[in-house]
C-alpha cells in the first residue's frame, strides 16, 4: 500500500495555483516548504486549519514527481500535533497532482483531541 501525501488548499488558492501552475500558499511561502499531509493527519489538518471554510480542494500528489525533495520531519508548531509531516522543499506543480478533489463540510465533526489522537 502506498503513502499517499495530500495538499488541501482553499477555494481562491486553488484558483490561483490552477491560473499559474503553481501551487503556492502564504503559510508554505513563509515556512520555506510546501506543507502536505498524510491520510491519517488530514482530518486533524482541516479541523485546525480549514475549520473557517465551507468548502476546500484536496489534492493527492504524485509521489514520484516529489520524493528527492520530500521530507518527513515534526511539526514545530505548538498546536499538539504528533507524528512527522511530509514537507516537500521546491515548487510544487499543478503537474505534480494525481487526483482532485472538491470538498464541503458535512454535519458532523469529532472534537480536535480525538482527531489528534488517530496521528499518535
Amino acid at each position: 500500500m502506498t503513502n499517499n501525501v495530500y495538499k488541501i488548499l482553499t477555494e481562491e488558492e486553488w484558483s490561483k495555483g490552477k491560473a499559474s501552475s503553481k501551487i503556492l500558499t502564504k503559510l508554505d511561502l513563509k515556512d520555506g516548504f510546501v506543507h502536505l499531509s498524510k491520510a491519517s493527519q488530514l482530518n486533524a489538518t482541516l479541523s485546525l486549519y480549514f475549520e473557517n471554510e465551507q468548502r476546500v480542494v484536496l489534492l493527492e500528489i504524485n509521489l514520484s514527481k516529489i520524493k528527492n525533495n520530500l521530507k518527513y520531519e515534526v511539526s514545530n508548531n505548538p498546536d499538539n500535533r504528533n507524528g512527522k509531516f511530509p514537507h516537500f522543499y521546491g515548487i510544487l506543480d499543478t503537474d505534480m497532482i494525481s487526483k482532485i478533489w472538491q470538498l464541503e463540510r458535512s454535519a458532523f465533526c469529532l472534537p480536535q483531541e480525538v482527531l489528534l489522537q488517530a496521528e499518535q
